[in-house]
């Protein structure tokens, strides 16, 4: 198994197309679970399997790096009756698809999109990689009424991207260009930033730079380090990649859950 630091860079576009040709399969998708989580107040998850970045930090680094070996195909109509099954049976009105990259098969999200009814809010967890690749596919979603995207920056600039991610700098002006997109195309969406490998001042940078994107980026959702399994702290203390804040998964501040 290998981390980020030990890699050539990579490019997170091809590196989407390559693992879609491992984890999707027409408009079946690989998942790995389906539960119900603490987040946004009570959600159902579907996690998905590969990703186009390998964060050093990633809870589902396994199935990022291994998605020929984890986890099962399911159709559209699968995930959803799962999704709105979990969210009926605890009380909830909001379900994701989390764990990987969710936007890797275009076609099985608009279909498991489609399939989610409109009294339940669906938030896609995105690197938003390939909708800043692509300004069509902001304007895709921009039909989806209670949909609302959350974009994870992976860091506060180029330099802190790659280094968490092992990709190619660039990525990260992908990352923001998606979050232009979406405002662009009328997609409810915020950012959210790991901060926890950055300084305050890269963080306040940031803030600014999203402003000058869009006044309704201003306020960014603040991400930080979760040791949810050993293999994080170990791979981060192997790549010698420092950190400022960091928690266990019952120490999580209220907010940020």
């Amino acid at each position: 198994m290998t981390d980020p630091g030990d890699l050539v860079m990579y490019d997170p576009v091809k590196r989407a197309i390559d693992t879609a040709k491992i984890a999707c399969r027409e408009d079946l998708r690989k998942y790995s679970r389906f539960r119900p989580a603490r987040f946004y107040g009570g959600i159902a998850t579907a996690d998905c399997v590969g990703c186009c970045l390998q964060c050093i930090f990633c809870w589902s680094y396994d199935s990022v790096v291994r998605p020929q070996a984890i986890g099962e195909f399911y159709s559209p109509e699968e995930v959803a009756r799962k999704l709105v099954g979990i969210a009926g049976k605890k009380g909830f009105h909001q379900v994701r698809i989390s764990g990987g990259e969710p936007t890797l098969s275009k076609v099985h999200l608009l279909k498991v999109l489609d399939l989610i009814p409109k009294d339940i809010r669906f938030i896609l967890e995105t690197n938003g990689i390939l909708i800043g690749h692509d300004e069509k596919y902001a304007r895709a979603l921009a039909s989806y009424e209670n949909l609302h995207v959350r974009v994870s920056l992976k860091g506060t600039n180029e330099e802190e991207f790659s280094r968490l991610t092992g990709a190619i700098p660039a990525g990260f002006e992908l990352q923001l260009r998606a979050l232009e997109n979406l405002i662009r195309a009328g997609v409810s969406t915020h950012a959210a930033a790991m901060v926890s490998f950055s300084s305050p001042e890269d963080v306040e940078r940031l803030g600014k730079r999203l402003a000058r994107i869009s006044q309704e980026l201003g306020e960014m959702e603040i991400e930080e380090l979760v040791f949810f399994n050993p293999g994080v702290e170990e791979r981060l203390k192997r790549a010698k990649v420092r950190y400022r804040t960091s928690y266990r998964p019952d120490s999580i501040p209220p907010e940020q859950i």
